[in-house]
């Protein structure tokens, strides 16, 4: 029977490239959220307006509310976060 060494796996390097490839997309859309922290509206498509059933007519997107535009997920967590931590520091 033959007895093999111990071999070096790729799973140790595999985990730093795949959390280093993690971070820097987290940063990436954390940047997106703080310099454009709108995005157009999913269900209105970005013109305020959502059309009645069966009706030529369009009524205001109650989503956002008219605008066509909302805040972005991660813009909502960063504006919790700062909420958060300002009313746990003193001034």
């Amino acid at each position: 029977m033959t007895s093999y060494a111990a071999t070096a796996t790729a799973t140790a390097g595999t985990a730093a490239v795949l959390l280093l490839i993690l971070a820097a997309v987290t940063l990436c859309y954390l940047a997106v959220c703080w310099r454009r922290p709108f995005t157009r509206c999913r269900r209105c498509h970005g013109t305020g307006r959502r059309p009645v059933l069966f009706l030529r007519a369009a009524r205001s997107c109650r989503r956002c509310r008219g605008d066509g535009e909302h805040l972005r997920a991660g813009r909502v967590a960063l504006n919790y976060l700062r909420e958060l931590h300002d009313k746990g520091t003193l001034r």
